[in-house]
Order: structure tokens, then sequence, then C-alpha cells
């Protein structure tokens, strides 16, 4: 624990500086450097380093995050009321792929235990998963697997789990509507997703819009009958409510059933096997953010993601509102022009929903980040980007896309910035392992995946023991370097994707999934 009084200046340009100690520094301390504080300052805040005269950039990242309202003297607590947030910037006239990326060498000879799918995929877990066509059978999907947990699944040891992959899409929509086949696709292609080994299973109401066929049209997904052998596409595995054969509400359970155990028999039969590294698939993902994440657990993911792309593995970094302020820095470093304007497209559509919800980019910021120091979303945008790392971004995927076998490297996944619509589109990609940190503390998780939990600060990790999984606070304690975090995430990925539990399976916080649905209800 911090004793001293310890500020963190991010780049020597910086005119701001936030509190380090645990409860912040009362009013009179005197810093390192000297200068007396003229406020108490809460932990994650800014103090200013030198007098800010009215309109003068605040920097922070180098950055100008905000523009001083009033003249704000050396010494004094900075926040978001003394701030002016900067304009947006604009999507024309960017820097298009103009930042070569830094030669790294191949990173060789890491490998963990998965289990490898006939499509040549990797999962990190072996899980039968139950897709629903519609929300209307929710209730029975959840009734369900409950008892598939408690009455088959401990016949079968080498399955993980059992998840019911519940939604409230499906009917009451305009399900012809353009932006409609980004809901369909999500389902779809979390259906497909590689920890849920090939096994695809529906359950269907029988009237609702999002018919079985619509959901998984004939040539997705790799269907075998019970030797194994191809059969037609027809043969989709669809349990229907409303077929007569359901005389009551437990024939339908039964129905359900019976169908569990024929998948839970053959994913019983996969055993882990040695793969590469390169097989990983890893989203990284922010929620309750304060100012410690751009400081000490996002610079980690980065040192990570570097680690993996040099290892041949893929990594998703997403979350439109929250690096959408640092477009430059992310088109620049695109490995090619076509990527840039990629994502520069995927900007400006979600530029646009925002436009038609009335609602502009400064509504990110939440209370919780704005108590935990981040003032606004551009201060809070260039910690989020540091997650990325420092590889050329090779590749952009719309929301509800499923990456293609050969996409590998650092990839943009264009998705909204809500924890769990976020944590379900990447899912949709195919992500096999999930990073998440938090500076102010979320009980995120997802029980389609495992989820390795990163605190920003020692604070919240000592308090939150039993919930976060690496405590990168370590980093603003002065007791590990970015490098050394960096590694050690690295070497828990591999064991957590060989079968090690992480804090939030062992506790099952399994959060359901939201989708994305910017089509019109009717």
């Amino acid at each position: 624990m911090i004793t001293s009084p310890l500020t963190i200046q991010i780049h020597e340009a910086d005119n701001v500086a936030i509190v380090a100690n645990d409860g912040g520094l009362p009013e009179g301390t005197v810093l390192s450097s000297g200068l007396v504080l003229r406020n108490a300052v809460p932990q994650g805040h800014k103090v200013a380093l030198v007098d800010l005269p009215a309109d003068t950039a605040v920097l922070r990242y180098n950055v100008p995050i905000g523009y001083a309202l009033q003249d704000i003297p050396a010494g004094s607590w900075v926040h978001e009321r003394l701030l002016r947030m900067p304009p947006a910037r604009e999507l024309e006239g960017l820097p298009m792929a103009t930042v070569k990326a830094p030669a790294q060498e191949p990173l060789e000879g890491y490998t963990f235990e998965g289990y490898r799918n006939a499509d040549g995929s990797v999962g990190t877990r072996n899980i039968l998963a139950i897709t629903q066509t519609v929300q209307c059978v929710s209730g029975v999907v959840e009734f369900a697997v409950e008892r598939i947990k408690r009455e088959l699944l401990p016949s079968f040891p080498n399955v993980d789990d059992v998840v019911g992959l519940e939604h409230t899409y499906g009917c009451g929509v305009a399900i012809d509507a353009p932006d409609a086949v980004i809901p369909i696709r999500t389902v779809r292609n979390i259906s497909l997703n590689p920890n849920f080994g090939g096994e695809v299973m529906v359950v269907s109401l029988g009237c609702e819009k999002l018919q079985p066929e619509r959901l998984m049209p004939p040539g997705v997904i790799p269907i075998a009958d019970q030797r194994g052998e191809s059969v037609a596409p027809e043969a989709l595995d669809v349990v229907c409510l409303q077929d007569a054969k359901h005389v009551g509400f437990m024939s339908m359970i039964d129905s359900v059933m019976t169908q569990a155990a024929f998948h839970l028999e053959r994913l019983n039969r996969r055993r882990r096997v040695t793969v590469p590294a390169s097989e990983l698939v890893v989203g990284v993902q922010c929620g309750g953010s304060d100012a410690f994440s751009g400081v000490t657990a996002n610079p980690t993911v980065g040192f990570c993601a570097d680690l993996l792309v040099r290892a041949g593995a893929t990594v998703m970094f997403s979350e439109n509102t929250e690096v959408r302020d640092g477009i430059a820095q992310l088109t620049s470093r695109a490995s090619s022009p076509e990527v840039a304007e990629a994502m520069v497209r995927e900007m400006a559509w979600y530029d646009a929903y925002l436009e038609r919800g009335s609602v502009d980019r400064s509504a990110n910021t939440t209370p919780g980040n704005k108590k935990g120091g981040l003032s606004n979303i551009v201060e809070k945008a260039m910690g989020s980007i540091v997650k990325s790392g420092s590889s050329a971004i090779s590749g952009v995927l719309s929301p509800g896309n499923k990456l293609a076998r050969e996409q590998r490297g650092l990839i943009y996944a264009a998705t909204p910035a809500s924890d769990f619509i976020c944590g379900t589109l990447q899912l949709a990609a195919g992500m096999n392992l999930h990073v998440f940190t938090t500076g102010r503390g979320t009980p995120y998780g997802l029980a389609e995946c495992p989820v390795i939990k990163v605190a920003t600060r020692s604070d919240l990790a000592r308090r939150w023991h039993d919930l976060m999984d690496i405590n990168a606070g370590q980093i603003a304690d002065g007791e590990k370097s970015i490098q050394e975090m960096g590694w050690e995430m690295f070497r828990l990925m591999l064991d957590v994707a060989s079968g090690r539990k992480t804090w939030a399976e062992h506790h099952k916080l399994h959060n359901a999934l939201v989708l994305f649905n910017p089509a019109p209800v009717t």
C-alpha cells in the first residue's frame, strides 16, 4: 500500500497528473516536486501541475482532454466541471495506414490444451449450448437447462457446462428491416462459437418471425448424425414447442432433454489436445473504468495483446464510443488504407446511429467513471485504446459477424461500448477467451467463455479478492512493471485456456446475452 504522496503523469508534456494514493490526498499535501495541493484530491483524480489559464488545453496522454473553463492554479483539483470537452474529430482527412507497427520477433513454442473442432477452430471449453429462435421460449429453455444440469450433466464428466442462449429477439420486430441482419447473425454466430464444439441445438416456438431455417439456413453449420456422418441440412436439430406431439409443459421439457442427451454424449467423447497459442481468439474489454484503467490494467492488456499477436493469435478490441475520440490513432495504425477505410465506415455508421437516437458521445461516460477520475469520453478513450497494444490493425469486423479462419492478428470488432452487448458480439465473432478490466468493479461474467478479470487498483483487488484474477494495481504501487504484468497475464491465459477456472467461473457469474438491435420494433 502506498503511504507517501504519489501522483502519476503519463507523458512528460502532460500538465496534469492523477493521485495514486488510496483515499486520495488532503488539502495541503506536499508532493515530491514541492507542489502543494490547494484542494483535497480523490484517488484517481487529476491535479494541475502548473497554472492553467482559462481556455488552456488540459493535457493527459499528451492529448487535450478538455479546455479550462476558468483559471486553474497549480495544485488544484481538475475535474469535469472545470473542463470544456473538445469536439469529436471529423472522419475526413484522417491519417490512413501511415504508421508502421514496430517489428517484433515471432513468439514460438507456447501452447495450451484445447478442444479441436471439425472446422479447424479450437475451444477453450466443452459446452452444450441450446439456442432459441424467440424470446417466447426463454422460460422453457431456462427450466430445461436447470434440469439438464442437475439430472444429465453429472453423467458426462467431460462436458463443462450447459448454457441456454436466451435473448429478447425473434418476434414483435420488423424482421426484414435492413438492420435486422445484426441481431439475427449475432444469434446464429454465437451458436457456432468454438466453445460449443459444433453441436447446434435449437428450441423454437413455431409461429415466430425468426424461423429456424432463417436463423440457421442450409450450409451454415456442419451437421452430423449419431455415426458422425454428414446429413442433409434440413436435419437441423430443432425442438418446436407448438408441435402436435407436445402434450403439456413437461412434454416440451422431455423433448429438450432427450435431444440434449444426444449432444452431451458426443461432446463427452471429446478430449483436450495440445494446440499452439495461435489458436487463441481473445476479446478484450473494459467496464466500470477509472483513471487507473489507462495506467495499469489496459496497458497490461496492450502489452499482452502484442505477445498474442507475436504468437500468431487473434485479439479483438472494440467499443465504438470508447475509441471514437482516438480514431486518428487507430486509422494511422491500420495495416492498409482499406482497413483504415473500413474502420471509418464503422465509426460513421455508429455516429449516424447515435444521431438517430438524439444521443451524443458524451453520454458514454458514467457517474462511476467520473467518480473514478475520468472527466469525459476523450480522457476515457485515451485509456481504452491502449488495450490494443502497438500491433498493426489487420482487420475490421461489423457487429454480429464471425471471424474468418484466416483472420489473425489485431482486429477491430465494431461494437457498442455496453459491457454485455460488446461481450455478446465478441462471442459471435468467435472469441474463446475474454479479458475484462475494471477500476470501479463489476461482477461481469459470461457462461459461454472464461472471463479473466483484471483490477486496475490494489484497493479493488484486496476488497474483491475472490472476483479479480489479476491485480494490475501493482504497477501503480511500484511493485511490478507493465511488462511483468503483461507476461503474467499471457501465462494465465494459457492456463485458463487449458481448463483452469477463473473466479467468474467459480462463482458462475453468468450474465445474459444482450443483442444489439438497431432495427425498429413493430
